[in-house]
């Protein structure tokens, strides 16, 4: 039959394309279709990755973790968090953006990592990623940053915490996860509105930063309220204010900044699914489906962010990117009040 048909004078291109599907067509009939054909466009057929670019305990890994676990439900792959730290989070964003773009490594960041590549350009160093290599896929939990104290200390209240710091600048330290990250920013909006001076301690993570608060390493923390819930609770730790407009639920007693006189002390600590950006759509389209699935119906995921009071605020499509964007313009700003860090 080959040989009648190219006799025939049909092109060669058209004579491969026939072939193929006789092949194809045969194999089929006995039942020997490659695995490889059959398993086209199915995703995910392996363990996929999530990459926290921060150590265990923030809020970055609290999330991450349930997360993965109700994604595994739903991909029926495992899916192991990897925790990748290093400079405020820069290393393990970096690697996700380099990572192959089939969508077996995913990030789950934070709001910092839209002003990371502006800080490196602040500190004279080219970026090790810029946010055009990530596709934000879905936003999971969108949180108001809380200030922390040793329930030891003297400070009952941001009135006091504020009048210390006056007596005393630069003696009062504060954690965060490293210099130009979430826990940074937030404390650089509060101590310029307020006019006080502190001592910066960066750390490699939100994790290490809040066990730094609670070994009296540092005197004071902005934190995700996931990480701080439960040691608030145990009455360790002392929550004065929180930066979200409105109070946060398990933290009720707790007052605004803005509650407290100060209107432009407002900011969330979000935490988001990312891919890189060259990732084919419809591999992007089925994590979005399943991140909205497990935050919409998986009550296992919603107990478990509930109880670290990080609730679920999910947003995904063209919603989250203007948000992330948005968010990013205001955080870039505020990096650039901040300016050069030595």
């Amino acid at each position: 039959m080959v040989q009648e048909r190219r006799a025939a004078g049909l092109p060669a291109r058209r004579f491969a394309v026939l072939h193929r599907r006789e092949l194809m067509a045969a194999l089929a009939a006995a039942g020997m279709v490659p695995a490889v054909t059959r398993a086209q466009g199915a995703f995910p057929s392996r363990a996929v990755q999530m990459v926290v670019a921060f150590p265990p305990g923030g809020q970055a890994d609290v999330t991450a973790r349930p997360t993965a676990a109700a994604l595994e439900r739903v991909f029926n792959q495992p899916v192991p968090v990897v925790n990748r730290p290093g400079a405020g989070g820069i290393i393990g964003s970096a690697s996700v953006a380099r990572a192959a773009p089939d969508g077996y490594t995913a990030l789950m960041a934070l709001s910092s990592l839209g002003v990371l590549p502006e800080s490196e350009r602040i500190m004279g160093r080219p970026p090790a990623y810029t946010v055009d290599q990530l596709a934000p896929i879905a936003r999971i939990t969108a949180d108001p940053t809380v200030l922390l104290v040793p329930a030891s200390s003297p400070w009952r209240s941001v009135g006091d915490f504020v009048a210390d710091a006056k007596k005393r600048p630069g003696a009062i330290s504060f954690g965060s996860a490293g210099n130009y990250s979430t826990l940074h920013v937030a404390m650089a909006m509060f101590t310029g509105a307020a006019e006080i001076d502190l001592l910066h301690v960066p750390f490699q993570g939100g994790g290490p930063a809040l066990t730094a608060l609670l070994s009296g390493t540092v005197n004071s923390l902005s934190s995700g309220p996931g990480p701080a819930l439960a040691h608030v609770k145990e009455g360790r730790l002392r929550a004065l204010a929180s930066w979200g407009r409105e109070r946060i639920p398990g933290f009720e007693d707790v007052p605004t900044f803005i509650e407290l006189g100060y209107p432009d002390v407002e900011f969330y600590i979000w935490t988001g699914v990312f891919l890189p950006a060259a990732t084919p759509e419809p591999v992007q389209g089925r994590w979005r489906d399943a991140l909205r699935q497990i935050c919409q119906q998986d009550e296992a995921l919603r107990r478990a962010l509930d109880a670290a009071g990080s609730p679920i605020a999910y947003q995904d499509g063209e919603a989250f990117d203007r948000f992330f964007r948005d968010d990013t313009a205001r955080l870039v700003k505020a990096v650039q009040r901040i300016g050069r860090v030595e």
